[in-house]
């Protein structure tokens, strides 16, 4: 019978669940299997999501780290590549007239799925209030 070609990453020594390799292990054993396809090498270092997707950004730069570089993103704590979209507190109109409060705003107002809120429109200053429904809170809390 033929072998699997495809490997889950414990035949080359690395446990699934594991922390991936990082400094000099990591170079010792992407070095050992440098014959292999650089997935191959990335999943026997440990470099797989839970999704069993292979995390090779992650995987390229444990590497540069390992050989001595700082990235810039490292220097600056690395949370600024994996912040994602940020809130610009902006929004239009769409076609079809409505308004959309996306969630990034809703879960900086400490918004729940489920609470209700009176609209009040002010033409005079162009602002809408949303005013809890229901609540024990009171007409001044909704005006922030």
């Amino acid at each position: 019978m033929a072998a699997n070609r495809f490997s889950t990453g414990s035949e080359s020594g690395h446990v699934h669940g594991e922390a991936p390799l990082e400094g000099k292990a990591l170079l010792d054993r992407a070095r050992s299997l440098s014959n292999r396809p650089e997935d191959q090498i990335a999943r026997a270092c440990g470099y797989v999501g839970p999704s069993g997707r292979i995390l090779k950004k992650s995987f390229y730069r444990a590497l540069v780290a390992a050989k001595g570089y700082v990235l810039p993103s490292a220097q600056q704590g690395g949370t600024a590549a994996t912040k994602g979209r940020q809130a610009v507190f902006r929004t239009r109109v769409h076609g079809n007239g409505n308004l959309l409060i996306g969630q990034a705003y809703t879960r900086r107002m400490g918004l729940e799925p489920g609470q209700e809120f009176r609209i009040e429109l002010h033409k005079e200053t162009g602002s809408i209030w949303l005013l809890p429904l229901g609540g024990s809170q009171g007409r001044d809390e909704g005006t922030n």
